[in-house]
């Protein structure tokens, strides 16, 4: 079961691994864009709930693996106590050896000893054990000799069965000596065989802890992907907003322009919308030029000041004016609109009705309205 839930976690990484390779292409809508963002937050919080879940599988790895060091660490220490302990037996059992043949000795000695006295006594015929009888003075040396002969029968069968019970006693020593060794080896075998065992398990482990390494790691980039398009989405979302919030403002068509009288605008033939484009164009009449600039208020050239106005109207126009100059349709000077581009060797205006320009003109001068004949018209466009 185990394996399976592990077979099936790896199984949704590839699956969000392979879904974030697969960046869906830019949104286009504000309503998309947040869609994607919100499907990217998604798949992100899913891969960073697998890494949570690799990371705790490989913090239980880890654990496994320093339990299963300590264990090992424990068997050898067993293995080598009972190594000494086997070596203590067989010097143990040496000794014991020793003191068995020592012991055997010393009973076969006495045995022999004891098997000359009797033959002296018993086995040299009648007179000879007459002779001692006869030999005593008197009746009480004869019985002092009688007491003598058996008295040394008895000493020498006791110390022999003392002999017999100090061998036997030695051999039951060696006996349980060698099987306390026997013992002894069987445990090192079974320690040696739990060592193996302990060894593959822990590398079993250490593999399965690399691997999750490897995943986790996979994983992390993958999420670092999907980060970083969110950073960048959440980005063009603000900038969408930003551009919505500033079309909003262009359109509603409430501009206060105080530096030109707009009623040249109203009587202007043309679109309502090109006429709005005029119009907010013209607030910012005054306002300083700044080479590369694309702000309305704090500086723009001329092809950012013309950029600008139509991209808070949502209109993407190229950057430089030469670029501006291909934007929108054709159209002639004598039927030229309110909002259209009137372009210049190196430099655009925008058209706001009876034949004036207004335009980001120098940094001396800033943002100001112009007789659109003032130098040698090449183009006039329209773009709404």
């Amino acid at each position: 079961m185990k394996k399976l839930a592990k077979r099936v976690l790896n199984c949704r990484i590839v699956i969000c691994i392979l879904g974030a390779m697969i960046i869906p292409a830019d949104a286009t809508s504000i309503g998309e864009l947040k869609q994607q963002i919100e499907n990217h937050q998604n798949e992100l919080g899913g891969i960073n709930s697998q890494i949570s879940e690799l990371e705790d599988e490989k913090d239980i790895l880890e654990e496994q693996i320093s339990d299963l060091d300590a264990e090992l660490i424990n068997t050898m220490t067993s293995i080598s106590m009972l190594e000494e302990e086997i070596v203590a037996k067989e010097a143990a059992i040496t000794t014991a050896q020793q003191e068995y043949e020592d012991a055997k000795r010393r009973e076969e000695q006495q045995y022999e000893a004891m098997k000359i006295r009797l033959q002296l006594i018993y086995e040299s015929g009648s007179n000879s054990y007459l002779t001692i009888f006869f030999e005593a003075d008197s009746f009480g040396d004869m019985l002092n000799k009688a007491d003598y002969v058996e008295s040394l029968y008895e000493y020498d069968n006791n110390m022999l069965l003392e002999y017999e019970k100090t061998r036997q006693e030695v051999a039951d020593l060696r006996a349980r000596l060698e099987a306390d060794k026997a013992a002894l080896e069987a445990d090192k075998v079974s320690m040696e065989d739990q060592k193996a065992y302990l060894d593959g398990l822990l590398e079993r482990k250490k593999r399965e802890s690399a691997n999750f390494a490897a995943q986790i790691q996979q994983a992390r980039q993958e999420a670092a992907v999907y980060a970083a398009k969110l950073k960048q989405e959440q980005a063009q979302l603000k900038k969408l907003e930003e551009q919505e919030r500033r079309n909003n403002s262009a359109a509603n068509g409430n501009y206060t322009v105080t530096a030109f009288d707009v009623s040249v605008i109203d009587k202007s033939s043309g679109s309502d919308l090109g006429k709005k484009v005029a119009k907010y164009a013209c607030q910012y009449i005054g306002n300083p030029y700044v080479s590369g600039g694309t702000s309305l208020t704090n500086g723009a050239d001329c092809s950012g000041f013309v950029y600008r106005v139509y991209s808070d109207f949502g209109y993407s126009l190229p950057r430089t004016s030469y670029q501006q100059r291909s934007a929108g349709a054709e159209a002639s000077y004598d039927s030229a609109q309110p909002g259209d581009l009137i372009c210049y060797d190196g430099h655009i205006g925008i058209y706001v009705g009876g034949g004036y320009i207004v335009h980001a003109s120098t940094p001396s001068s800033g943002i100001k309205v112009n007789k659109a004949t003032y130098r040698t018209i090449v183009a006039v466009r329209r773009v709404v």
